[in-house]
């Protein structure tokens, strides 16, 4: 039997996957958590759950002085941390965008700026900008260089905003007057608009609000790795 389990951590403000020590104390957990998610180890309230959705816990790990492993903890379940004091840690506040003054910029003020990815494609003449005199299709589907699996970069209108996450389906749809071809991108976070599936039909399978369908020339692949802070077990 393994002597670790991965687990999915999930607070007011973080979700993330994580590897344990099933002989760890619980108490150790949380001071290890407390680095995750922000919560004070005395404010740490942590119950174990199947799935992220489910309303009822398997159990609450109550007693500091138990190691993970008593509570029977598996792969890839959940522990979810509540805060019991947020007033003094300010938990949820980091997520709650109803008081921030949102950053806006029009297509037309996006499209004056010389520092976008937009500006570059268009000196470039990449993508949708490409030469115009260039052979016509015939009706085929043009080809995109785009592998499934890959780690992608979204075109974004907002300045230092990265849309990031991975291809899931490159091709035709019956969406867009079924025209072109589209790119299914399951983003690392729930920014999205759908779960791979549009107007009843699935092209791929993720998780509500991660999923999102854009046209190929916003669309740039390369090593992006998950914008996540990660901390190593020996540091903490």
């Amino acid at each position: 039997m393994s002597g670790t389990v991965s687990v999915f951590v999930i607070s007011p403000d973080t979700r993330s996957e994580r590897r344990f020590d099933l002989h760890t104390t619980i108490e150790q957990i949380k001071h290890k958590l407390e680095f995750i998610t922000g919560i004070p180890v005395k404010n740490q309230q942590i119950a174990l759950y199947n799935a992220e959705n489910d309303t009822k816990p398997v159990t609450s790990l109550s007693d500091d002085s138990r190691p993970l492993g008593f509570y029977g903890v598996r792969d890839y379940q959940f522990l979810k941390v509540v805060d019991t004091d947020p007033s003094a840690s300010f938990t949820g506040q980091l997520t709650d965008t109803s008081q921030v003054e949102k950053f806006e910029l029009t297509d037309e003020a996006y499209a004056q700026r010389q520092d976008t990815v937009l500006a570059y494609k268009q000196r470039h003449k990449i993508g949708r900008f490409a030469d115009a005199s260039a052979p016509a299709s015939s009706g085929h589907t043009p080809h995109v260089n785009i592998p499934i699996g890959s780690r992608c970069e979204v075109e974004t209108a907002e300045p230092g905003f990265h849309k990031r996450g991975t291809v899931r389906f490159v091709g035709p749809t019956k969406f867009g007057n079924g025209e072109g071809v589209w790119v299914g991108i399951e983003y690392d976070e729930p920014i999205g608009k759908n779960d791979g599936s549009v107007q009843g039909e699935k092209y791929f399978t993720c998780k509500p609000n991660f999923g999102v369908f854009v046209r190929p020339d916003r669309v740039t692949i390369g090593d992006f790795p998950v914008e996540e802070i990660d901390f190593d077990d020996e540091e903490m």
